[in-house]
């Protein structure tokens, strides 16, 4: 990541210094002889930390580095001032416009110090916002998803419902995890027990529960049900079996208005 720093200073022998003290260590380096020249400078390049001096004309340091984080907040904003108004720097520091005040002369050591320190805040302002701006997108993806599963999840359950067959889901320990109305008619169960959460071998009769694949199966009352059972999992994570009945009679007669 490129590193961008601007210093402003209406002495343009203090620029030269820092600069010299600077480039060494791969800074892209802009300057600002004011804070006008400074604000200027800033609409033009993305900077990562400021460093600025108080006493200047026109507009003061702390007058320059509160407009700059009005405008520009995520720069990380340092005083480098051998002038001090320790009011107005107090309540520009405790207002956040300045991160750091350092004074002049300065030493090298503890400038350069301060002002890596300084970038790596910078750069660590600028992860933040970038992990949570894919937090959010991950956020707004997985609601689309989990929507659209909860719409899809509504029409099979309306489908299910529409259907002119009984149709079961009993899961790996043998309890009865679906159930359409039509099962609960055929199964007499409409004002009763429910068959949600029930055993499935308690609820069916074992002549369908007992049935295998596509299978015609003849009740103790002479009723003859067509009958389908499958082993769940083959297109989801889902255990057990799902069976499928209808009397005969329904079947053909349905065949035959097809």
């Amino acid at each position: 990541m490129e590193r961008t720093i601007l210093l402003v200073d209406d002495e343009a022998n203090i620029l030269s210094s820092l600069t010299r003290l600077l480039r060494p260590l791969g800074y892209t380096i802009l300057r600002a002889g004011s804070g006008k020249e400074g604000l200027e400078v800033l609409a033009q390049h993305e900077v990562g930390v400021i460093v600025s001096d108080q006493r200047m004309p026109e507009m003061t340091g702390v007058e320059f580095l509160s407009k700059a984080h009005e405008l520009y907040p995520d720069t990380v904003r340092i005083m480098l001032s051998g002038y001090t108004d320790l009011n107005s720097v107090t309540d520009a520091i405790n207002h956040g416009a300045i991160y750091k005040f350092l004074t002049k002369p300065w030493e090298d050591d503890l400038l350069r110090a301060n002002i890596e320190e300084a970038f790596q805040r910078h750069e660590m302002k600028l992860e933040n916002y970038r992990l949570n701006h894919e937090l959010e997108k991950r956020v707004a993806e997985k609601t689309l998803e989990v929507t659209r599963n909860l719409k899809s999840l509504q029409v099979s359950q309306e489908i299910l419902e529409a259907l002119p067959v009984a149709v079961v889901g009993i899961d790996d320990d043998g309890y009865i995890a679906l159930a359409n109305s039509m099962a609960h008619h055929l199964l007499d169960r409409g004002g009763e027990r429910p068959l949600l959460g029930e055993l499935a071998r308690e609820m069916i009769p074992e002549q369908l529960l007992g049935s295998a694949g596509d299978a015609i199966v003849t009740m103790p009352d002479g009723v003859r049900f067509h009958c389908w059972q499958t082993t769940m999992g083959r297109l989801s994570h889902s255990h057990g079996v799902v069976l499928a009945f209808a009397p005969q009679q329904q079947i053909e007669q349905t065949s035959r208005d097809a």
